[in-house]
């Protein structure tokens, strides 16, 4: 607003570089003098993207060099896509690169000087208007990352008072327990976990880990009863994100991998762990609600909040000192491909990203285009599979069914009760 008055200019933007994506956006676009933003998506999200290069803005970017448009229609590097979408007409453009430490981070552009064009003076003041905003941004990026650090701190406090490691007497007991070499009823899709003693479901996931990798993946029987059990720690007392909805989740991927070959050896594994360690931490809460109330966690991550959770837990698991990772025999481009692939398939488990995996599937399916080949492709069928299991519920015999619904109504009324107490 600030250099909008300096320059007597109509509009104001201000872009930041993406450098991950090699684009531009805007949080903050086509302020006008009363301070109004004007929307550009359908939906109402005041957020603008486009690739560096493209448009005014895009070119000041790409080069460094400020740019002092007379007539925007008249120059081919004008972009007429956002006029035409706000029903704005753009006629002058003065636009300046802003930088931090000899790097381009954002630029800042006015539109429609009043009264004509843009002068020499306006170029000359608004260029030193852009060392001073360079030095604020960079101050505020300081800040919010000064920010997330403290929250993940208070994060990592919540979590360090609520779980622990296993010990050494419940890895002894479980080692002591002898089970069969064939477990015939759990390779179908309609075992009911909820049978199962809190001492069977860690000795039957560690059956299934054995099952599915022993012989193909080197591994340290120790270190994985350790691994399952700590995963078993890690997951909350609540009605329904809880050890035994992790283990029913576990147990679908096993009955999948154990019936197809599609899925290399480190993609079986990666999506064995990701389903088992999926809703790690859950509190009985969904992301909705952890963005609501303000929580350090959503505070930390802008989406999909609890997934992202879910996987840091995995990692801090994986990295405890006194043996838990399964992954240590894997060469370090194995065990980057194989948590990356965790990270995808926990990530997938989001609703929010199903839908549209969903219909990107389905597109490419109908048009006979799907191949397993396809890296893409494979990566959808991933997260489609990682869902499929989050909800084999619905898919078990009505009486599975029907205490699984029990407890998800439980959760969800806990949640309600909540949010009505918090926010009266």
């Amino acid at each position: 607003n600030f250099a909008q008055k300096l320059v007597d200019a109509d509009r104001a933007s201000l872009f930041l570089v993406d450098s991950k994506t090699n684009e531009l956006y805007a949080r903050i676009f086509d302020v006008g003098l009363d301070g109004e933003h004007v929307t550009i998506n359908a939906d109402g999200h005041k957020e603008i993207r486009f690739p560096v290069g493209r448009g005014i803005a895009g070119q000041v970017a790409q080069t460094g060099e400020g740019l002092s448009i007379k007539n925007a229609y008249d120059d081919s590097r004008f972009n007429p896509e956002i006029d035409s979408k706000t029903g704005y007409h753009t006629e002058n453009i003065l636009c300046m690169p802003v930088f931090i430490r000899g790097q381009v981070i954002g630029v800042v552009q006015m539109v429609n000087k009043h009264g004509g064009s843009f002068t020499q003076i306006d170029e000359e003041a608004f260029e030193t208007f852009a060392v001073y905003c360079g030095l604020a941004l960079h101050h505020a990026k300081l800040y919010d990352k000064i920010r997330r650090s403290e929250q993940k701190y208070r994060v990592a406090l919540e979590v360090l008072a609520y779980h622990s490691v296993c010990n050494r007497d419940e890895v002894n007991k479980l080692k002591k327990v002898q089970i069969r070499d064939h477990i015939e009823e759990i390779e179908t899709f309609d075992f009911n976990a909820m049978k199962l003693s809190e001492l069977e479901k860690p000795l039957y996931a560690v059956y299934m880990f054995k099952s599915l990798f022993g012989g193909v993946i080197r591994y340290e029987h120790d270190d994985l009863i350790r691994f399952i059990l700590t995963v078993r720690k890690n997951y909350r007392k609540v009605p329904y994100h809880n050890w035994t909805h992790g283990w029913g989740v576990a147990h679908a991927m096993f009955v999948v991998l154990r019936t197809t070959k599609i899925f290399r050896p480190l993609e079986a594994l990666a999506l064995y762990i990701a389903a088992i360690c999926h809703d790690l931490d859950h509190r009985g809460k969904n992301n909705a609600y952890m963005k609501t109330m303000g929580t350090p966690l959503a505070a930390i991550y802008s989406t999909s909040v609890m997934e992202h959770h879910h996987f840091n837990q995995t990692v801090t698991i994986l990295q405890q000192v006194d043996g838990h990772n399964i992954f240590k025999s894997l060469r370090s481009d194995e065990y980057k491909e194989v948590l990356s692939t965790v990270k995808h398939c926990i990530l997938a488990t989001d609703l929010a990203l199903f839908f549209p995996n969903r219909a990107n599937l389905a597109t490419i399916v109908k048009e006979g285009a799907f191949a397993w080949d396809n890296t893409r492709h494979r990566s959808l069928a991933q997260a489609i599979l990682m869902t499929a299991c989050d909800l084999i519920a619905s898919a078990k015999p009505w009486q599975v069914q029907t205490e699984t619904v029990k407890v998800i109504f439980e959760e969800f009324y806990d949640q309600v009760s909540i949010t009505f107490v918090m926010t009266r």
